[in-house]
């Protein structure tokens, strides 16, 4: 009876791990784009462009890469309170700087936008605001894709104006 009931839960177990294998990896693509144990400090209404560049790919052919974003964070009156750049980095009226990279993201919930975004941040200057944020969510997101006019000289600057909600966490 005791080996009926091991070979009973091996057999579970041999299941249990052939079926893991048969999901597909979670990557950052589907990933949750809530912060680990965080605390929200802050949400701001962002209006701006996201820059692409055309460039040659590895084929050399020409299409357009994202460079930067570039956009103006508003708070719930509608005053103008962070700068949003290139790195990606936010900057406060303070001076308080912080640089993200993107740990997750997820489709927008709007078709034809960019995705929304969870970012984990450090401190690249100035106390005040920003200092303590961790994480920046970029959630809501509407526009900002690529331009869909194909471009055709290297190194030509095209934009796309977008709206999206960022969420600053410590």
């Amino acid at each position: 009876m005791l080996r009926n009931a091991l070979q009973a839960g091996l057999a579970a177990a041999v299941v249990s791990m052939l079926g893991a294998c048969a999901m597909p990896p979670a990557g950052p693509a589907g990933a949750s784009i809530d912060p680990p144990q965080a605390e929200r400090v802050m949400t701001l209404n962002a209006s701006g462009v996201q820059n692409y560049s055309c460039e040659y790919d590895a084929q050399h052919r020409l299409g357009w890469v994202f460079k930067s974003p570039q956009a103006t964070l508003f708070d719930a009156s509608g005053h103008a309170v962070v700068r949003h750049g290139a790195g990606p980095s936010w900057e406060a009226e303070d001076g308080s700087r912080i640089v993200g990279h993107v740990i997750a993201q997820r489709p927008s919930e709007t078709a034809a936008s960019i995705p929304q975004l969870l970012l984990e941040t450090h401190g690249a200057g100035g106390a005040g605001t920003l200092s303590a944020i961790r994480y920046v969510q970029r959630v809501d997101t509407v526009g900002g894709l690529m331009p869909s006019a194909p471009c055709s000289t290297e190194h030509q600057i095209g934009s796309s104006p977008y709206l999206a909600e960022y969420v600053f966490y410590r």
